[in-house]
This record gives structure tokens, C-alpha cells and sequence, in this order.
């Protein structure tokens, strides 16, 4: 009994002796890791300062959404009201049209401006004048660099009902003039399209730079095989950019619940008000313009947690289906 004891402490000495060896060898690699590159590391302190002040330290304002919030008694001094906050926004009814309106027209952004860079940069792919190609990719991706505001003001000079340039084409060819943003339907496929514009550029230039890592022997054997151009694009090409695919739509299913403020304040107008009511604009409504920022909080804060548990979801049906995802 006393030799099994003994056996017992020595085995114990022994594995906190090796844990603790382990445990220096760790800090030892750092340090030298620290000697080595110390510069890399002091580089990394900026941009991680950034986030901890940028996008860690406003989370605190988050307790809004939990209080009573006065300007009179301040952040702290304002009364805890726990969920009654949330229990006011859901029985609003413009929080039901918000909701409804952000998901139709971030699900239909996801549907045709997802899509559209993929089929987009296919094409391209096949070009085989460089010039061309290039000029092309600058003309598609430049929209991506302009402001909604200017954007709007480009899509009312061009769409606009009553001096638009497209409606004075149109009246020109002796048809009626369409109300591209003057009427609600008409305004949300007009809003769909722009956005499409605006976008495919940019997610153009991703594909192609995954289709650029695509090895060349397989599009070799592909013709060797008799394989034709839309063959290739199919069994080759988008089997390659899969994973590219896969990972941009599980980052763009975080902002279903989501989208651009900017891009719907910049469209909208008196006569067109069905579909300009989406979360975006709850928030800046109820928060800036009416002052009321613990309910603006709270509808801020169900927005955040729908998007991660939306992007938690996709990534775990992607991983099911056998790719890699996210995390």
C-alpha cells in the first residue's frame, strides 16, 4: 500500500513537472519570438488599439437598452428597467414593418447582388484581350468607390419622373413616362438595381482573384477532352471558387437583418413609403431625431444578435455540408 502511495506522488511530480516545463517552454519560445520581431508586435498594438477604443469600448453604451435613459440623470445615474424597454419595441407596429422591409430588401440584395459579381466574373474570366478586360474591370468596380449621397442624386437625375433623362427618352419614343422612384414598386426594383450596380464590381474582383489560383493544366485536359467554354465554367471553375462562395455568403447572411441606412435615406422620398421603413432607419429615426436612444439601443442590440446568430447558423450548416465555414 505505502509502495503504491509512493508510485502515485512520484507520477504526480512527474506530471506537474512536465506541465511546468511545458509551461516554460512556452514562455521562453515568446520571449524569443518578442526579441526577434519586436517591431511587428509594437506595429500590432496600433490597429489593436483601435478596436479596443473603436469597437470594444462603445459596447458599454449597450446597458442603454436595459435603462431608462434621461440626458438629465446621465449614463449612470438613468434607471435599470430591465426588458421593459425591449417589451415597448416589439409592441410598436413600426417595429413589425421594419422588420418585414429590412428582410425583403436584404434578401432580395442577396439574391441578385450576391449573384451577380459570380456571373460577372465568369464572363470576365473568359476574356482573353487583357486591355479590354481591365478597362472593364475599372469602369464595374468605380461605382463601389462613389457615396450613396451621389449616387442618389445621379439616380434621381437619371430615374426622376419629371425631368429624369431616361423618362425624357422614354416620352421621346412616345411612350408613358415610369415612376422608377415614385411609386413603390417601381422604387423597390429601382432600389434592387442600383444596388446591384453599385456592388458587383467590387465582389467582381474577389472571384477573379480566386479564379486566378485555378490551376491551368485542368483547363488543358478539359480541352483535350473536348470540353467547351460554359463545360469548363461548370466542372472546373466554380467547383474552384466554392469555398470563396461559401465563405462571402455566410458573411453577407450576417447583414440580412441589417443593411445600408445610407443607400435607403438617399432613394427615398415623400411618395414612396412602404418599403423606406427598415431597421437602419428605425434606429436613426428614434434615436436622433426623436431623442429616445435607450429604445433605438434595444433595436439596435436585436439587430447585432440576430446577425451573429444567422451567421453562427450558416457557418454550421456549411460545415455540415462538408466545407470549411468560418470558424
Amino acid at each position: 500500500m505505502a509502495l503504491k502511495t509512493v508510485q502515485n506522488a512520484t507520477a504526480g511530480n512527474e506530471t506537474a513537472s512536465l506541465h511546468s516545463n511545458a509551461g516554460n517552454g512556452k514562455g521562453r519560445r515568446f520571449l524569443a519570438y518578442w526579441r526577434n520581431d519586436w517591431q511587428l508586435y509594437a506595429l500590432l498594438l496600433v490597429p489593436l488599439a483601435f478596436v479596443l477604443v473603436f469597437k470594444y469600448a462603445p459596447m458599454s453604451g449597450l446597458m442603454l437598452a436595459f435603462k431608462e435613459y434621461k440626458i438629465a440623470k446621465g449614463f449612470w445615474g438613468s434607471d435599470w428597467v430591465g426588458f421593459e424597454v425591449f417589451q415597448e419595441l416589439f409592441a410598436k407596429p413600426d417595429f413589425g414593418r421594419a422588420v418585414r422591409n429590412t428582410l425583403l430588401l436584404n434578401i432580395s440584395d442577396l439574391i441578385f447582388s450576391f449573384t451577380a459579381p459570380i456571373i460577372l466574373a465568369l464572363l470576365l474570366n473568359e476574356v482573353k484581350n487583357v486591355a479590354f478586360k481591365r478597362v472593364n474591370q475599372t469602369l464595374l468596380y468605380l461605382p463601389h468607390f462613389l457615396s450613396w449621397v451621389i449616387i442618389g442624386a445621379i439616380a434621381y437625375q437619371l430615374l426622376g419622373e419629371g425631368s429624369g433623362m431616361i423618362n425624357n427618352v422614354i416620352e421621346a419614343m412616345g411612350l408613358d413616362r415610369v415612376p422608377f422612384l415614385q411609386e413603390d414598386t417601381h422604387w423597390l426594383i429601382s432600389y434592387i438595381a442600383i444596388g446591384v450596380w453599385q456592388s458587383m464590381g467590387w465582389g467582381t474582383i474577389i472571384y477573379l482573384a480566386a479564379m486566378s489560383g485555378i490551376n491551368p493544366e485542368m483547363y488543358e485536359a478539359a480541352t483535350v477532352d473536348g470540353a467547351g467554354r460554359f463545360r469548363k465554367m461548370r466542372s472546373i471553375t466554380l467547383p474552384s471558387i466554392r469555398m470563396t462562395i461559401v465563405t462571402l455568403l455566410i458573411m453577407n447572411l450576417g447583414n440580412v437583418m441589417g443593411g445600408s441606412f445610407e443607400r435607403v435615406f438617399a432613394l427615398s422620398n415623400k411618395a414612396t413609403t412602404e418599403y423606406t421603413t427598415t431597421i437602419p432607419v428605425l434606429v436613426y429615426r428614434w434615436g436622433i431625431e426623436s431623442g429616445n436612444f435607450s429604445r433605438a439601443t434595444a433595436l439596435g442590440l436585436f439587430q447585432a444578435v440576430i446577425g451573429v446568430v444567422l451567421v453562427l447558423l450558416a457557418d454550421r450548416i456549411a460545415k455540415k455540408l462538408g466545407e470549411d465555414g468560418l470558424i
